[in-house]
């Protein structure tokens, strides 16, 4: 269902961590390629025997037309593209040391705070909304809200790819009820330690990154680019086409505590046949409750997790495909960063937009999850 509180409440900042190191779809390739070589040279008895399939091969032109993407960055590249590791190399820290997703965290939120002319004392909750978060307790984000010297509380979010929309819809409500004045969302998305480089179909998805959005009540803003949130809108629909069996009970499962469905999958054509329309309804759903259509808005900044997703959406909506300006894509070079990926496209598009101009920010994915937001500039 869509909600509106109509209490002022606004987007003010925006914050975006990107990591140092690239892997370009030709080095993920050439190091999947030869490990599927050896796989098959390996297992080569068997496999003409047809007792076991061989693994097939994959090619950059595959990957860009099959997705859209051409790179993507990675938190830690050492081991990503090593044949007898396929997984990347992330050095164990302490407990006293700050955790790995704390200090992306950290990065994008310190971001969000000069952009939205914010100090520590200005914060009053702290939300951390993502994919994956490496333990289960202490919660990542009050491990930033002590680092960043946050006073209030803070909480972490699990909502896969929906993660960003929903920790917004949390900390809009909490502004509208009076909890709290304003509230730094982060989504520290570290994704890499996740995927299967050893699977043709889902070893280029992903890419890791950080980003954060401060929202506040509007008599508090300072910032120059601002956005009412007139509406937020979620639906949820259970799927197991996008799934990560990772848990906790692995370890009394007895079985391998790292196999492959424990690492992302998912069936592709189902979800793009399922979620695409299912996402174009909701959206012209949440326009149409403003009295809206599509013509009006400005800018959509949707998930970023596959371009002919975005392109199918966006055609069935304005009937007609819509320009790089209408709907910035950022997965070529970020690929899918699950949460973070309608964020990067709103933190990267969105200084242009003039006073009254429309915009819908957007995420879908496992679930089937989607969360949706009217915003407005100011």
């Amino acid at each position: 269902m869509a909600k509106s509180l109509n209490a002022g409440v606004v987007v003010s900042g925006l914050g975006l961590w990107t990591p140092e190191h690239s892997v370009s779809n030709e080095e993920l390739v050439a190091s999947y390629n030869a490990y599927a070589e050896r796989y098959n040279q390996q297992n080569a008895q068997a496999i003409e025997a047809e007792e076991m399939a061989a693994m097939p091969y994959s090619s950059a032109e595959f990957i860009q037309k099959a997705s859209g993407i051409k790179s993507r960055f990675a938190y830690v590249k050492d081991g990503i593209l090593d044949v007898d590791r396929m997984c990347p190399s992330i050095p164990l820290r302490a407990s006293s040391e700050l955790s790995h997703q704390a200090e992306m965290s950290v990065a994008a939120a310190r971001d969000a705070m000069t952009n939205a002319n914010k100090t520590a004392s200005d914060i009053g909750a702290v939300i951390v909304s993502c994919a994956y978060t490496e333990r289960a307790y202490p919660a990542i984000a009050i491990e930033v809200q002590g680092a960043l010297g946050i006073e209030g509380f803070g909480f972490d979010m699990l909502v896969a790819c929906s993660a960003a929309t929903f920790a917004i819809h949390r900390a809009y409500e909490m502004i509208a009820a009076g909890t709290v004045d304003s509230v730094l969302v982060i989504n520290p998305e570290l994704t890499s330690p996740q995927v299967n480089y050893c699977d043709r179909d889902s070893h280029f998805i992903f890419g890791d990154v950080a980003t954060a959005i401060i929202i506040e009540r509007e008599e508090t803003c300072q910032s120059e680019h601002s956005y009412d949130i007139l509406s937020t809108k979620a639906v949820t629909k259970y799927s197991s086409n996008i799934r990560s069996n990772f848990g906790h009970i692995n370890r009394a499962n007895d079985t391998d505590p790292f196999a492959g469905d424990r690492l992302f999958h998912q069936n592709g054509r189902k979800v793009f046949k399922e979620v695409c329309p299912m996402a174009a309804d909701h959206i012209e759903s949440h326009i149409n409750q403003h009295g809206l259509t599509p013509s009006d808005i400005k800018r959509w900044w949707l998930h970023q997790a596959n371009i002919n997703m975005n392109s199918l959406i966006t055609k069935k909506l304005l009937g007609r495909d819509a320009t790089p300006e209408e709907a910035p894509i950022v997965l070529d070079t970020y690929a899918n960063t699950a949460s973070a990926g309608s964020v990067i496209a709103f933190s990267l598009y969105h200084e242009d937009m003039e006073a009254g101009d429309y915009g819908v920010l957007c995420s879908f994915g496992a679930g089937y999850s989607i969360g949706s937001l009217m915003l407005r500039k100011r």
